[in-house]
């Protein structure tokens, strides 16, 4: 586990904002699973945050001053500015967005990288077909309770794994799954027989680990299986569990892919209209748990996501 003594604390000058940049405050910082993986020296898709270096997080600045011609104090901007209070950027990276169309928090969330996640996770890694099975694991986090009702909008049969009663309460009567299952009370074997009787045909992973395995047990014939995040590996002491299930993949002529995000960068805007459109229809629910502090109250927030403390979207907003 990444403790609040992994992290150091500096101060410094807020610098001026040179030719072609501009100069903001920080009012929300998003936290993710993905910075859990981020923090350890090994290969991956991005690089490793180094000793000393700002700690990498997407978040919403509001212009203080610019010298930038596409932005101007006022306005508010997401990117990944890092864990800090003020930033300087040249706008590599960053979009001017609207706040009085939705909360800047929701732009790291449902319209941001984990709404664009589950859109490209379930439709275009998990090819997913209207009539289909869907099951999601990690279902009440940022990234599950959206897939799950962007399954639901396409017309699918929605099952969510989440831990506690609360949260599958939740699924259920306020995000309109079909099913919930509770991984730390039930049966998660003899729950899947019963939600899932014809098999799953897309299995949308958050988690990896036991519940990987299990799902594996219960696919359908050419099923797909999205492999988005492993969480309950992340803070492993000894190497990742991995599937001892996988032969059915060959037995159903199933196929299992992961895939990044990043990959799909110029199809944002394109997901993030359809993912508005539900918004506004009531098809998709924005839930997000916000903590309200200063950028030291970080390390003990992202704990929260390892402690399956969050319902939603969670964001640091500052005060």
């Amino acid at each position: 586990m990444v403790t609040p003594r992994d992290w150091e604390h500096r101060s410094e000058s807020v610098e001026e904002p040179g030719p072609g940049q501009f100069s903001g405050r920080t009012r929300v910082i998003s936290l993710d699973p993905a910075m859990r993986g981020w923090l350890d020296d090994r290969p991956s898709y991005l690089p490793p945050v180094g000793i000393g270096e700002v700690m990498r997080a997407g978040s919403v600045v509001e212009v203080t001053a610019s010298n930038h011609p596409d932005f101007k104090p006022g306005d508010h901007v997401v990117g990944t500015f890092g864990v800090q209070e003020d930033v300087v950027s040249d706008g590599r990276g960053a979009m001017k967005i609207d706040t009085s169309i939705a909360p800047a928090s929701t732009y790291l969330g449902a319209l941001g990288m984990p709404g664009m996640t589950a859109y490209f996770g379930l439709l275009d890694v998990g090819a997913l077909k209207e009539g289909e099975t869907v099951v999601v694991s990690g279902a009440a986090g940022a990234v599950g309770t959206i897939a799950g009702q962007i399954a639901k909008a396409k017309g699918c049969r929605v099952v969510g794994i989440a831990g506690g009663p609360q949260k599958c309460a939740l699924l259920i009567d306020e995000l309109g799954f079909d099913a919930a299952i509770d991984y730390r009370a039930d049966d998660v074997k003899k729950a899947l027989r019963e939600y899932t009787p014809d098999g799953i045909d897309v299995y949308f992973d958050n988690v990896g680990g036991d519940i990987l395995d299990i799902a594996l047990t219960r696919l359908a014939m050419h099923a797909r299986v999205v492999i988005c995040g492993a969480i309950s590996q992340y803070n492993n002491a000894t190497p990742v569990q991995g599937p001892s299930n996988y032969l059915s993949l060959l037995v159903r002529r199933a196929r299992m892919e992961g895939f990044v995000v990043f990959d799909y960068a110029k199809r944002y805007a394109q997901a993030a209209q359809e993912i508005s459109a539900w918004i506004g229809e009531g098809r998709i629910k924005v839930k997000e748990h916000v903590v309200k502090g200063t950028v030291d109250d970080f390390p003990e927030t992202l704990q929260m996501l390892f402690r399956g403390e969050n319902v939603g979207k969670l964001v640091l907003e500052l005060a």
